[in-house]
């Protein structure tokens, strides 16, 4: 059975797999080559998880307030 594609997953089952790979990785119950691979697949992951995340930052708005205190619309979370 294949993996699935790395960048067609969702951010909780990337996170899933990611820590299914470390929980590998850490057992040292794994042979050296598949450990290689296993370690690949954790980066490109993690990259996904990055990304995803970052997506869902930039849809994250702020509430703009007018001096009465009334919601007048959104702008954009500022980046720090």
């Amino acid at each position: 059975m294949s993996e699935p594609d790395v960048e067609t997953m969702s951010f909780e089952d990337a996170m899933r797999a990611l820590e299914e790979v470390v929980g590998k990785l850490e057992s040292g119950s794994v042979p050296l080559e598949e450990s290689i691979a296993l370690y690949e697949r954790g980066a490109a992951l993690k990259a996904r998880c990055e990304t995803k995340l970052k997506e869902a930052e930039e849809k994250v708005a702020k509430i703009t307030l007018s001096e009465d205190g009334r919601p007048t619309g959104t702008a954009p979370l500022d980046a720090e």
